[in-house]
């Protein structure tokens, strides 16, 4: 599989896993404590991903061996997985489904400011903070949330925004930290990382094993957040992050909604607005801008008149980025 096609393949499965989250969390916090879910849910995808890495990669390449190693596995742990999912699942306590992921939907906007302040090679151009912006819109419209229920309720919003904030910084201190480990290994190292800090969160917080309410459903919630929408999807999002960067990586986060959406209507017999149609279009449309091709300088020098071959190369930049 060629590197196109398998960042287009990681991005479609983390995409579609990572849709069922806000369900599955909402679902799941009727039986869980919410940080103890979270908790839980990295016990069962350490678990999945630690088995997974050591069958599929040779023994010398498992431990870190740099400083970058360590700060990649920390940002994983506490700020991509651990906070970032602790912060997610309280807040949704005070949230709708609709009103989770739309605040969270922030996280592409926020990775460009942390970018622009860390990485010097990842950066937004105006052609991509215009498809920033009207894949954000589309989100809205896809969601479509009740404005009571955006406008109210700022105490779960600024939680679940702090969690956007959380996950935009650790993707970009990931790329910063620029080690030597895989994505799989280094995500193998940072959940148990992610599974302490959540675990002695909940313990603070007062949360018990014996306030679960043990039921099918809450073990299918767990198993999707653990199985799914955790491991398996870890592992296509942070190749994803390491293959295509932060900035294009956590546009995943604008196709959530839209998989939500459909998933809902597939599954459960829900309608699809118009409106949601529109947000469709609106979404297509930024990743359409972000992802449109620079013209090719050297063919046009040959096709038009007057500029000679050694001429000095026009400056360009693929995929709404620029360079220093």
């Amino acid at each position: 599989m060629n590197g196109s096609r398998r960042t287009l393949v990681s991005f479609a499965v983390a995409s579609v896993l990572f849709g069922g989250t806000f369900v599955a969390a909402k679902a799941g916090l009727d039986y869980f404590p919410p940080l103890l879910f979270v908790a839980l849910r990295f016990d069962v995808a350490s678990v999945v991903l630690i088995g997974y890495a050591v069958a599929t990669t040779p023994r010398e390449a498992l431990l870190p061996r740099t400083r970058g190693d360590v700060v990649g596995i920390v940002a994983t742990g506490i700020f991509a997985i651990g906070l970032t999912n602790a912060l997610l699942f309280v807040g949704q306590q005070y949230a709708t489904s609709a009103v989770g992921s739309i605040v969270f939907s922030l996280n592409p906007i926020l990775t460009p400011v942390f970018a622009a302040v860390l990485l010097a090679d990842d950066r937004l151009s105006a052609r991509g903070s215009a498809g920033m912006i009207l894949g954000l819109l589309g989100v809205g419209l896809v969601v479509s949330p009740d404005p009571a229920n955006l406008l109210a309720g700022g105490f779960g919003k600024a939680i679940l925004f702090a969690g956007a904030v959380s996950g935009a910084l650790g993707s970009v201190l990931i790329r910063w930290a620029d080690g030597e480990l895989s994505s799989s290994v280094r995500t193998a190292w940072g959940l148990p990382l992610g599974a302490g800090l959540t675990h002695a969160l909940s313990r603070a917080a007062g949360e018990s094993v014996g306030a679960i309410t043990w039921s099918g459903e809450a073990l299918l919630a767990l198993g999707y957040v653990g199985v799914f929408a955790g491991a398996i999807a870890y592992i296509a999002y942070f190749e994803l992050l390491d293959t295509a960067g932060p900035i294009r990586a956590n546009l995943v986060f604008y196709v959530v909604p839209v998989v939500a959406t459909l998933g809902g209507w597939a599954l459960l017999d829900e309608t699809i607005a118009p409106t949601a149609v529109a947000g469709f279009l609106t979404i297509f449309a930024g990743f359409a801008v972000l992802g449109s091709q620079s013209v090719d300088a050297t063919a046009v020098r040959r096709r038009v008149p007057g500029l000679r071959p050694n001429d000095p190369p026009v400056r360009t930049e693929p995929n709404g980025f620029e360079s220093d």
